[in-house]
């Protein structure tokens, strides 16, 4: 029997408390569900950077190309820092052999599509992709990525675990 896919998660997922209030969005279907059919490889960029929780919150901020990465409070911009951590984090992961990865929607470092950016009028719009994972599909361009909102949706299950198992077969032929 094959061993499990190796998914990374974003950590927050799973129940941990990493969150910037020192929370969790635990999401009780990847955990219980497809859990049983993957092996999950958890990563919090934030606390991973260094932020730790009980962390002002983030949000991406300016230019939809090249989004900043700000707290809200005190502005302070982690944008370079995030990026030094990113491009060092996705090599750290090559040697994982993943074969999907699952990360939070919304969130300015994890989210996949649709992150809220907002403008230097402070308007809000929805073009943004998490630093992070932006870094991640940069680099694993091949490799079947969602957000946990879309993997409540069978047919969106089936698809993820369908790409991710083609994914690691090709791999394997290589």
């Amino acid at each position: 029997m094959a061993p499990p896919l190796r998914i990374g998660i974003s950590q927050c997922l799973l129940g941990d408390n990493v969150r910037y209030d020192g929370g969790h969005k635990r999401d009780a279907f990847l955990i219980e569900t497809l859990g049983r059919h993957v092996e999950w490889v958890p990563v919090c960029p934030e606390v991973e950077l260094g932020l730790g929780t009980l962390r002002e919150p983030m949000r991406l901020a300016g230019d939809p190309h090249a989004p900043r990465l700000i707290t809200i409070t005190s502005g302070t911009d982690h944008t370079e820092a995030m990026a030094r951590f990113s491009q060092r984090r996705v090599r750290e992961l090559e040697a994982l052999n993943l074969s999907g990865y699952v990360f939070k929607a919304d969130s300015p470092s994890c989210g996949v599509v649709q992150v809220p950016i907002f403008n230097s009028q402070g308007m809000e719009t929805h073009d943004g992709v998490g630093l992070f994972a932006q870094a991640f599909m940069a680099h694993f361009p091949l490799i079947p990525v969602e957000d946990e909102s879309r993997l409540h949706d069978p047919q969106a299950v089936q698809s993820f675990l369908e790409r991710a198992l083609a994914y690691r077969q090709s791999r394997n032929n290589i």
